[in-house]
């Protein structure tokens, strides 16, 4: 049996960056995420004032519950699309005028549903260029509160950043959502925000689900961020493919986050599964039956799933994940592009994608800067020597060490 160490979660540790940001004293954070993405993030609060000290195992934030400590400020998102959603919404919570930037990668990804809510919520926010698009600027005088309707059928993130603003605001915040993808995420938000001394109220009505945030700010805790699920499953999915077995410590059955449901995939298709109290182990026979899904609500595993259906008996088809359209690019059309690239015939439409079985030929994936298609496809290079990438770098963004992670992963297993 092979131990894995997967990194923190990339979407707790930038959850609890906000939440220590805002709270009343100063929050360790355990074990987070250190990547181009966490670190954009904890730059970000830095250049609005806020103290973080990061060490190799630890960050300690002192919290600002009036917000960021500077009145003016410029801060750089890069590609980190907590980053540039999340950071707006904290400064809109004090009183200055920031402006936020990012790479050109994230200036192609939407933020229109969220600063819509935040005008409604009558924070001045412009945008500098397409509307909807980063760079904008927020000239903030505090959140009074109140009501609104959402739509977060595009992406979970701005409910959550929204959620997080609530305690910030004078009155609360009822917001009302009419569509919500990846509703896991909510689960995590929600959690921690509990962890944090906040409880929030969450009811179906008949015009959608009601979340009642009440105002009173965060207190400052002590927070062990967990292994990141996502990552964990081009591990899970190399075990599958390989015939070998992996546990990954750290994740079970009380794991907050819900793409480790993607061990039920597995499941479906044949993989033994074994979720533990504090780890999960998956083993493989290097058999893989085909199936169709419905991957909603953990989309960023739909290319971890795309990678490998070719090897499965008979097709896999993943439906519902039109959101994975306006990730770091088209994640669906670049799996697609990628796997007939390689000789495999693929069916798509507006929100699915069926795989047919094939034997891959080896070609240079195209990645479009995507830390995911980067890692998904080194798992098809276990059973397809000779796979390379046009961009392998980019796996930065959330697991720097991930090709050393995997080769040794390779030597150990022989593959």
């Amino acid at each position: 049996m092979t131990a894995v160490q997967i990194p923190g979660s990339k979407s707790i540790t930038a959850r609890a960056l906000f939440l220590a940001a805002a709270a009343d004293g100063e929050t360790t954070l355990h074990r987070p995420l250190a990547s181009d993405d966490t670190e954009g993030f904890a730059q970000g609060l830095a250049a609005l004032g806020y103290r973080v000290e990061r060490a190799a195992d630890a960050w300690r934030v002192t919290g600002r519950p009036a917000g960021p400590a500077v009145e003016t400020a410029e801060v750089y998102c890069r590609d980190g699309a907590t980053t540039a959603r999340f950071l707006p919404t904290l400064a809109a919570a004090g009183h200055g005028t920031y402006r936020f930037d990012a790479s050109a990668q994230m200036r192609r990804r939407p933020v229109a549903p969220l600063t819509r809510a935040l005008r409604e919520l009558g924070v001045d926010l412009r945008h500098e260029q397409a509307e909807g698009h980063h760079p904008l600027t927020v000239v903030a005088d505090g959140v009074r509160g109140g009501e609104l309707t959402l739509d977060a059928g595009e992406s979970s993130q701005y409910l959550t950043a929204l959620l997080l603003l609530g305690p910030l605001t004078r009155d609360g915040l009822r917001i009302t959502v009419t569509r919500l993808v990846s509703a896991p995420y909510i689960g995590i938000t929600l959690a921690m925000m509990r962890s944090f001394g906040v409880e929030v109220k969450r009811e179906r009505t008949p015009h959608g689900e009601l979340f009642d945030v009440p105002p009173g700010g965060y207190r400052a805790t002590g927070y062990a961020v967990e292994p990141d699920a996502s990552t964990a499953s081009y591990f899970f999915a190399a075990a599958a493919l390989a015939g070998r077995e992996i546990t990954v410590p750290g994740l079970g059955r009380d794991a907050l986050q819900g793409d480790l449901r993607f061990v039920d995939v597995l499941r479906r298709m044949g993989v033994r599964v074994d979720v533990g109290d504090d780890r999960t182990t998956v083993s493989g026979d290097g058999t893989l039956g085909g199936l169709t899904v419905n991957m909603r609500d953990i989309s960023d595993t739909m290319p971890t799933l795309a990678a490998i259906a070719p090897f499965a008996t008979g097709p896999v088809r993943i439906e519902d994940v039109h959101n994975t359209r306006v990730k770091e690019c088209d994640r669906l059309e670049a799996c697609a592009a990628n796997l007939r690239a390689m000789g495999i015939t693929v069916d798509t439409g507006d929100d699915w994608i069926e795989i047919h079985p094939g034997t891959p030929r080896p070609v240079e994936i195209a990645t479009h800067g995507d830390h995911r298609i980067v890692m998904s496809f080194a798992v098809t290079s276990l059973r397809t020597p000779g796979i390379t990438f046009d961009d392998p770098g980019c796996v930065r963004k959330t697991f720097p060490g991930f090709h050393e992670a995997f080769a040794r992963l390779r030597a150990e297993w022989g593959v």
